[in-house]
């Protein structure tokens, strides 16, 4: 759920002392490297902010591309998203469907809104007057505007320019209240590893998208995006208690 409804649980779980599992929101990072195979990254980086229409937790919300390589992404991440039709889910004609309801195009509509009145480019999609949204590529990103911090929950994405080394990718990768789910893309898989140990979320895939998971893996969230593993033995470990229980096999010498 989303991260306001998961502290009224987790309070309410606490008051009991009983243990609660949040997997919250989120506003995952795709980092774009340098050395990153654009194409690859493209088709990762579309999947994943777009698919279901951009309404999962492990949605691609931020893309933070290294500038020397940004404006060829952002010109082929424009042209896949204009490909991508979104359209009434009934005919089944169309890639992709409709957004949850009117108040997630209310809150979709005001992010694309301030974006642009904060200076942002519209390279794809833009406001919808209805809740079939087509994908939206928002680039030149900066703190100022409500979609860099925000939860959009939607099919729209920002990107954000980075000037620097990767330590400055993780840096901005890193400035967001949510961490759980995150992806690095770099022609070197040492360079990915790197970066990917340095960004603070529950699961960080390096040359993949954002959005997967498997029913084996540990799949949870830090800050606000929550606390706790679900899945294979880590979700087994999250409900289990550890006990210690021992048997005297003899007399024992007290102090007393």
């Amino acid at each position: 759920g989303s991260s306001r409804v998961g502290r009224i649980v987790g309070e309410l779980a606490a008051r009991q002392l009983k243990p609660a599992l949040l997997e919250l929101g989120g506003k995952a990072p795709f980092v774009v490297a340098d050395d990153a195979d654009l194409d690859a990254a493209v088709a990762a980086a579309a999947f994943g902010a777009f698919f279901h229409q951009g309404q999962i937790c492990m949605s691609t919300e931020r893309l933070v591309v290294a500038d020397k390589v940004a404006d060829a992404f952002a010109t082929k991440l424009a042209a896949k998203a204009k490909s991508l039709v979104a359209g009434d889910p009934r005919k089944g004609d169309t890639p992709l469907g409709t957004l949850i309801g009117e108040s997630a195009r209310q809150h979709l509509n005001g992010l694309i809104a301030d974006a642009r009145d904060h200076g942002a480019r519209i390279l794809s999609g833009g406001e919808s007057d209805s809740v079939v949204m087509q994908p939206t590529v928002i680039d030149r990103v900066t703190p100022a505007m409500r979609i860099y911090g925000e939860e959009s929950f939607g099919p729209l994405v920002a990107m954000i320019r980075v000037r620097g080394n990767d330590d400055e990718l993780v840096r901005v990768a890193n400035d967001t209240e949510y961490g759980l789910a995150a992806a690095v893309f770099s022609g070197d898989g040492g360079r990915g590893m790197a970066i990917a140990r340095g960004i603070r979320s529950g699961i960080c895939h390096v040359n993949s998208a954002t959005v997967y998971d498997e029913a084996q893996m540990p799949f949870g969230g830090v800050k606000s995006s929550g606390h706790g593993r679900f899945g294979g033995q880590a979700g087994i470990a999250e409900f289990t208690d550890l006990r210690w229980v021992t048997l005297q096999a003899g007399p024992r010498a007290y102090p007393i």
